[in-house]
């Protein structure tokens, strides 16, 4: 019932208007007469061009059809003009003009008021929050802590620094504005005093806030990430179930890329996990000048959108702030220590996400993880030199992924076509994560994406000598790959890929690959489709069993 009814909605969205008449300037060039181009324009659009602009040399018609008008002698330009150009929202929270981030990812600039909106449930896995704080009064829905004590209790700061960025009360004339300001918390402690966290206390936490009806997660922490040294590389068969958990329940995961300096070189060129996991939208950070720091970890997969992570300003757990008495701005971080008081890292660019992925849901609850990172990461201001990066190459990069979050343009996005949801997801390897396809013969559309989906695995079950034939079609722009593997496959892709179970591959240049393959032995056989180059959209599967 939800997938129908979002098709219908964003059916609804797009679905043509009859052209109506709108206003138009029709700027005449030098030189030329007002007069004519008056007598030109009504000639072709049969109406009075209207009153003029004589001293800016313009006239203003109303037209269905401005394209007539531009090829007109005379015409230097046509522009519309009876589009109203609103005024954005600007919070009357004290500190929200320390809070340049704000600017920066155009928190309010789509809403003239702040309207009333229900909110989703945002879960932060963290260090605990500091649940007396007036900034999050109301705000707390439920609060557990994996580690001992009271989740409630934050004696490092991050977490309460994290939450305030997300869902600290907004226009209240007190402290700091958050930019989803209907968001109602889930509070997860699994920080221990010695700033580590246990696998095990992630993933069960995790689980929680899925069941406690979190619609995004924020995960500001990670493990190091290495391809090229399988001994210190943190993979974990336990946190990427965890994640597969919660996007098969619909819950957006966001998480911080990395930073360098826990890694053993600065910059680091991988990001770290959960955000090299599949589903997971990965946030780099972003400083002042629109650079983006060494501290920041690069990835040309999994880094997929960029925020601000550097001198921003958010809420400190009271105790902490009140180490400095004198401090007027108790409670917030210009009275914190100075990993506070200048806070930077991907640890706070990823709530800045996970906030505006809150927004999204509170306009559109029914759209899907896979969608609500397509509005927001497609959304984004592209990072390049012209930016202020002059290492970041114009489009998609290691440094920034897809480019600086815009709050204001993902919201007005979901106004277009926003693409489907792919039902089959998570299959992204073999096993258990494999779907089942029982059928003798099947005909299906699904997605991939090069930056967050490059693999979806079917499983098929074959007799002994039984034949079966598989044909891949799409995406049109990438280049796809078709791989069959035999029974007993662990992994398709990653560390502990054994190519010995291989059992046929058609990998021809563009998107259409055929494979034509008859079983040795009996058993569930694991059907890849991988894309190999950047690109994303549909591909059509079928295959038929003789």
């Amino acid at each position: 019932m939800r997938l129908a009814l979002a098709a219908a909605l964003t059916a609804a969205l797009v679905q043509a208007a009859p052209v109506q008449a709108a206003r138009y300037a029709v700027g005449v060039e030098s030189g030329a007469s007002l007069v004519e181009v008056a007598s030109s324009v009504e000639r072709v659009t049969g109406a009075p061009s209207g009153r003029s602009l004589a001293s800016l040399d313009t006239l203003l018609v109303e037209t269905p059809a401005p394209e007539t008008l531009r090829a007109l002698p005379g015409v230097a330009y046509v522009e519309r003009v009876d589009v109203g150009r609103r005024l954005a929202f600007a919070p009357n929270d004290p500190l929200a003009a320390k809070q340049w981030h704000l600017e920066s990812v155009r928190a309010f600039d789509f809403w003239p008021e702040l309207p009333t909106l229900a909110g989703p449930r945002v879960a932060i896995i963290d260090s605990g929050i500091d649940g007396t704080h007036p900034e999050f009064a109301g705000k707390i829905a439920a609060h557990r802590s994996f580690v001992g004590g009271s989740a409630l209790t934050d004696q490092q700061g991050h977490g309460t620094f994290i939450a305030g960025l997300v869902a600290a009360q907004t226009n209240n004339d007190v402290g700091v504005a958050s930019i989803a300001f209907p968001a109602q918390l889930l509070v997860a402690k699994v920080v221990r005093a010695n700033r580590m966290v246990s696998l095990e206390a992630e993933a069960q936490a995790i689980r929680w806030a899925v069941d406690n009806g979190a619609r995004v997660i924020n995960l500001s922490i990670g493990g190091l990430r290495d391809p090229r040294d399988p001994t210190r590389d943190t993979y974990s068969q336990l946190e990427a179930a965890a994640i597969r958990y919660a996007y098969t329940r619909g819950v957006v995961v966001v998480a911080a890329v990395g930073n360098g300096d826990q890694a053993p070189t600065t910059p680091w060129p991988y990001a770290s996990y959960p955000a090299a996991l599949p589903h997971v939208i990965g946030v780099s950070a972003l400083a002042k000048d629109g650079s983006v720091p060494n501290f920041s970890n690069r990835d040309p997969i999994y880094n997929d959108v960029a925020a601000p992570g550097h001198e921003l300003v958010s809420t400190l757990p009271r105790q902490l702030t009140a180490q400095r008495p004198n401090c007027d701005e108790q409670g917030y971080s210009p009275c914190g220590s100075d990993e506070y008081r200048t806070a930077e890292g991907t640890s706070f660019a990823a709530p800045q996400v996970a906030a505006a992925a809150a927004l999204v849901l509170s306009l559109r609850p029914f759209l899907q993880p896979d969608q609500v990172a397509f509005v927001l990461t497609r959304s984004a201001d592209d990072v390049s030199p012209a930016s202020g990066c002059q290492r970041c190459a114009a489009f998609r990069d290691i440094h920034s992924g897809w480019g600086r979050l815009d709050v204001g343009r993902a919201l007005a996005s979901l106004q277009g076509p926003i693409p489907g949801p792919d039902r089959f997801e998570s299959n992204d390897d073999a096993g258990g994560q494999a779907t089942p396809l029982r059928r003798a013969r099947a005909n299906f559309a699904a997605t991939v994406d090069f930056w967050d989906d490059q693999v979806d695995v079917y499983k098929v079950y074959l007799r002994k000598r039984q034949r079966i034939s598989i044909t891949l079609n799409g995406p049109r722009t990438a280049n796809a790959d078709l791989v069959l593997w035999r029974p007993g496959t662990l992994r398709v892709e990653g560390l502990s890929l054994d190519l010995r179970r291989l059992a046929a591959r058609s990998a021809r240049r563009g998107s259409k690959e055929r494979i034509v393959y008859r079983a040795p032995s009996a058993g569930w056989h694991y059907v890849q489709v991988k894309l190999t180059q950047p690109g994303s959209g549909a591909y059509r599967l079928a295959f038929s069993k003789s």
